[in-house]
């Protein structure tokens, strides 16, 4: 897919002591992006590289938690960020210490304005205790493929159907390019795992997901190392609703109340999940597939 481009760009000057932000600058103007100087940016909490993300999810949790009007936001003092993150690994041993990187963006679609995420990357693979769990949906992952990571890092796909993908995943990698993406970081002996999200019920939906685990089953003949599988079923909250009708008013995601089942969630929250009859089926038939399919999987969790 093409790469994200973004409309404008604000840059804080201070941005400039850093190689990390004369590199951004660089492509940007590469790009003829226009560039306002001068904004005031408030960076908070102590290890993220970037936030929001240039995909449009109708479903995504951001949309609760980005603000109204999210945009993205990309941080280039790696040099202090990465000695954060040794200063909690010192702090923790000798126990071995995981760090998510794709809680609150997708690190890959903006890895090539900043090259954030391979510095990272290469950070960990020198680290005894520290270990870099990547989550993405886009395929933007060729200049990681000549690390040598030391299995330190664990790249995670998010996956589904093409149909959700084409009708709801805005802006992110096709089908096709996720698995083929996958399938080249199982060439470089990466430790690898998939995130099935959300997982919908419509019509032809099993067809549709024994489609996607039948070719990713064919992609990664091969690769013999454990692969992880997380299932997530649709849910929503109230106030994600919300927002998801004022920002795609015409939206096909099935928000009915009715057919859902509340689940209390350890945000706080009631979210609406699929009655527990549905939901088991979503589970034991995915479940069934994945381990036809795979002998060295493991299914983390279904949620």
């Amino acid at each position: 897919m093409k790469l994200f481009i973004p409309d404008k760009v604000f840059i804080n000057p201070v941005s400039m002591e850093y190689e990390v932000g004369r590199f951004a600058r660089e492509q940007l103007e590469k790009l003829n992006v226009p560039i306002v100087e001068g904004r005031r940016v408030l960076i908070e909490g102590e290890f993220s590289l970037s936030s929001s993300c240039p995909g449009h999810c109708e479903y995504c949790y951001l949309q609760t938690t980005q603000g109204e009007k999210p945009y993205m936001k990309v941080f280039v003092n790696i040099e202090e960020i990465l000695a954060v993150i040794q200063k909690h690994i010192d702090e923790n041993l000798p126990n071995i210490m995981y760090f998510e990187c794709g809680s609150i963006t997708d690190p890959i679609a903006l890895e090539h304005l900043t090259g954030n995420l391979k510095r990272c990357v290469e950070f960990f693979a020198h680290s005894e205790n520290g270990r870099l769990r990547i989550v993405t949906k886009y395929n933007n992952i060729d200049s990681f493929l000549d690390i040598n990571h030391n299995n330190h890092t664990k790249f995670r796909f998010s996956i589904n159907t093409r149909y959700i993908i084409k009708k709801f995943e805005h802006n992110t990698s096709s089908f096709e390019e996720r698995i083929e993406a996958a399938r080249k970081i199982s060439k470089a002996g990466y430790p690898l795992g998939f995130i099935i999200a959300p997982i919908m019920i419509y019509d032809n939906w099993q067809k549709d997901y024994r489609e996607l685990l039948d070719k990713l089953k064919s992609e990664l003949e091969g690769y013999e190392e454990k692969i992880t599988f997380e299932l997530i079923q649709h849910r929503f909250t109230n106030t994600a609703k919300e927002l998801i009708l004022k920002r795609f008013p015409k939206t096909e995601l099935d928000l009915n109340e009715e057919n859902r089942q509340l689940k209390w969630g350890p945000y706080g929250k009631f979210k609406h999940v699929y009655p527990k009859e549905k939901s088991n089926e979503i589970r034991d038939y995915i479940s069934q597939i994945i381990n036809e399919n795979f002998l060295n999987a493991e299914i983390e969790y279904f949620t």
